[in-house]
């Protein structure tokens, strides 16, 4: 039997910032069983496709295609006849400067069905960004979005730059950085007026976003001179002037800069949207992986015996054994009812971990004191001796805790949950961009 034909989803990523896929783009890159990316697509969306997707880049880097248009649709369409969910995705919008139509006519002529996925296009985003509005009432009524591409000076130009030059308020070049300086020759010698505000934006919606401002005339020297370089957007108009008001992106606190998050896969994303909020780039490059490792039988007696109420004390030194902990009991049928005890957390994190579960922690150390030191202070005031003392905690853990609690008479059984090690497989992006000496802050 022929396996029923997959399905293509033309996807628009969007400019850069990754926050600004659409949720249907979200969708579909969780469903994805290939995904059929470009260079500029934030590497942070592949990680929306399930793990064990394929990923196929077909990008094209400075002086090398990694494959020519017409290979890109003879591949959308073979793995599609494989009955596989595809996902091209595309930097900005796909019918916006981005060849998504011709990718869709090469899916209809072979008779297999897509989807197209509007993204936000770099022409309205890096106007945005930089805090220049592409319509403003009374002063921008239309705006035109061009290619830059195409050397204005051949005779049979796409564009009539003699007819563009005053017909719209707003003009937004894309991929126009090597030939700016003819193309604004061409609007002034067309009537545009030479002293027109305008902005050139580079690396657009990332912390690496630069804006350099000046007129029509010298834009060209100016971007030269700042070394701007693609991917870049040109935006000219009276518009450009509210920049000096309107500016947001790159004036956060952290902006621009690149930070390097060290924490778990799973536990990295509260930190990197946080760092995204105050404008840095947040880099992963994960120093730990969490792996269950426990021995079921014994854990599963101490689960029994704080339903018993044989011990006095539960506590938790990380918000990992917390999460682990708490899936062994709901694995046997059991919920928080189980818990028959005081239970401490070393710390806020900790601490919040139990609270979204259903746990109020009854000791959690002051502030500035989150360690088996600190714990032990908290702690200060129960009374120990003699007391049982259950610590599901992680393998080859500090002796802090146990021996401080042992000193003062309590029966501590310590049951390993977990182990934290090296990752097997480290994010190589991530790697790459530190031994490249691209990070300026590492946490």
């Amino acid at each position: 039997m022929t396996k029923a034909a997959g399905r293509v989803y033309l996807v628009g990523g969007g400019p850069g910032d990754p926050g600004l896929i659409t949720v249907a783009g979200v969708e579909a890159l969780a469903q994805a069983e290939v995904v059929v990316y470009d260079r500029l697509v934030n590497k942070r969306l592949l990680k929306l496709a399930p793990s064990d997707a394929e990923l196929v880049f077909v990008g094209k880097e400075p002086g090398h295609q990694a494959l020519s248009q017409d290979e890109i649709n003879v591949l959308l369409v073979a793995k599609a006849r494989e009955g596989r969910r595809v996902v091209r995705l595309k930097g900005g919008d796909p019918f916006v400067f981005g060849r998504g139509g011709e990718e869709a006519q090469a899916l209809a002529e072979a008779g297999l069905p897509f989807e197209v996925v509007p993204g936000v296009t770099s022409a309205i985003a890096a106007a945005a960004y930089a805090g220049i509005p592409v319509t403003h009432r009374g002063v921008a009524s239309s705006v035109a979005f061009v290619t830059g591409h195409e050397d204005p000076a051949k005779g049979d130009a796409a564009v009539d730059w003699t007819k563009l030059a005053t017909a719209v308020d707003t003009i937004v070049l894309l991929m126009g950085i090597a030939n700016l300086k003819e193309i604004a020759d061409k609007l002034i010698a067309a009537g545009r007026d030479a002293e027109t505000p305008t902005a050139v934006i580079e690396w657009a919606t990332t912390p690496r976003q630069r804006t350099v401002s000046g007129t029509l005339a010298g834009i060209a020297v100016s971007a030269e001179q700042a070394g701007v370089g693609n991917p870049a957007v040109v935006v000219v108009g009276e518009a450009v002037r509210l920049r000096e008001t309107l500016a947001w992106f790159d004036t956060r606190p952290l902006f621009g800069k690149r930070v390097l998050v060290t924490r778990t896969r799973e536990q990295a994303s509260e930190l990197a949207h946080a760092l995204t909020a105050a404008g840095a780039e947040p880099v992963e490059l994960p120093a730990l992986q969490i792996t269950r490792r426990f021995d079921a039988q014994r854990l599963a007696k101490a689960i029994d015996a704080l339903r018993d109420g044989a011990y006095d004390w539960l506590l938790f030194t990380s918000a990992n054994a917390v999460a682990i902990f708490f899936e062994f009991l709901i694995e046997r049928g059991l919920d928080t009812r189980a818990l028959r005890t005081s239970v401490a957390a070393i710390g806020p994190g900790t601490a919040a971990a139990l609270k979204s579960r259903g746990v109020a922690a009854d000791v959690t150390p002051s502030a500035d004191a989150y360690t088996a030191e600190g714990l032990l202070a908290a702690l200060e005031s129960a009374e120990m001796d003699g007391r049982r003392v259950l610590l599901p905690r992680a393998e080859g853990g500090r002796e802090v805790l146990t021996e401080g609690l042992r000193t003062r008479g309590a029966s501590v059984d310590e049951v390993t949950l977990y182990v934290a090690a090296v990752p097997e497989d480290p994010d190589a992006e991530g790697l790459r961009r530190l031994l490249a000496g691209e990070i300026d802050v590492a946490t």
